[in-house]
């Protein structure tokens, strides 16, 4: 009897460890010191442009601050949907980032009918960082200085001169439809997977002109020319740009804009550090003046704050892809 009291015993003290351990191990990875391994920061765009700037000045901020490497991953392809499904569909860990554009999260939504993610439920916002207007630049040899030259020109040679975008659907290209629309030109696209690729046919004369937000460095070098913007107001890093608005176009305000995401149901902790880390990222003079070259406005805020964003964004877009008789892809 007493050896079987014993043996009870023993059992019992057994279970009552196996019930601590099995505890210790149910606790979840977001109550554990975050960020315990590397980050991956998905772009989902070729390196080169504004995108892929953005997050590898965030990236090398991000990674000083939260002592973690924090790997920027490039995933081009078919509008950003290759990227943005990847994070979507990622472990909701806290270590892997996607730095969203308008069109992930606000364009691409009315422009296929199945689209492989969720603008809001698949993803957990949190930080709105910067908003570019879309510069209208030419090559050189293209023999215009204005708007006026170039719609003269374009309806001279219908169907002859050709545009660069990041993709259908990308800024660059909603910003075209948005003047081909307004001034009723007849262009041809040639899409690429960035507007890296896009900028290096450009410059080399391949393409006539494209609508792009990281080209006033090449316009200030003489190897660009700038005609217009979508801003609302002249920028104040190349004051003599005009805006397509005083020009006539009334309408046409337009930019382009990027924020940090993750997937839906991120530890909360991690959203907010993060968070906090971008915000004070971009009050840094050395971030700031990266990211600003070109004509961006740093933006900001909390994660609710970027979340009404999108959702406002979502229904603007959705007016001015209707406007521009743009068809959603089958």
């Amino acid at each position: 009897m007493i050896a079987g009291a014993a043996r009870a015993g023993r059992a019992g003290r057994s279970r009552r460890i196996a019930a601590v351990l099995l505890a210790a191990c149910a606790v979840p990875a977001s109550a554990q010191t975050w960020p315990a391994r590397p980050l991956r920061f998905v772009v989902p765009y070729a390196p080169g442009g504004n995108t892929d700037m953005i997050s590898r000045v965030l990236g090398a901020r991000l990674a000083e601050a939260l002592g973690q490497p924090v790997v920027v991953e490039n995933r081009p392809g078919a509008a950003t949907l290759v990227g943005s499904e990847f994070v979507a569909r990622a472990a909701p860990d806290g270590c892997t980032l996607l730095l969203a554009t308008s069109t992930t999260l606000a364009i691409n939504p009315h422009l296929y009918q199945r689209l492989p993610y969720h603008p809001v439920s698949d993803f957990a916002p949190v930080a709105l960082v910067a908003r570019t207007p879309m510069v209208l630049v030419v090559h050189p040899s293209l023999p215009v200085k204005s708007i006026k030259d170039v719609v003269a020109l374009t309806r001279a040679r219908p169907g002859q001169l050709t545009y660069g975008t990041a993709g259908t659907g990308s800024p660059s290209f909603m910003a075209m439809e948005m003047l081909k629309t307004a001034a009723r030109l007849d262009l041809i696209q040639v899409p690429y997977k960035g507007s890296g690729p896009a900028d290096v046919d450009l410059l080399a004369g391949q393409i006539a002109m494209m609508f792009q937000n990281t080209s006033l460095n090449h316009v200030k070098t003489g190897r660009l020319r700038a005609i217009a913007h979508t801003g609302e107001k002249r920028m104040a890093v190349s004051p003599e740009v005009p805006t397509l608005v005083e020009l006539g176009y009334r309408n046409l305000v337009f930019y382009s804009w990027q924020g940090l995401v993750m997937p839906a149901k991120s530890p909360p902790e991690a959203i907010q550090r993060l968070n906090a880390e971008i915000n004070r990222a971009i009050r840094m003079s050395e971030v700031s003046a990266r990211i600003t070259a070109d004509g961006a406005e740093m933006l900001g805020g909390t994660p609710a704050e970027f979340g009404d964003y999108i959702r406002a964004e979502i229904a603007r877009f959705g007016q001015v892809i209707r406007e521009a008789g743009v068809k959603p892809e089958q």
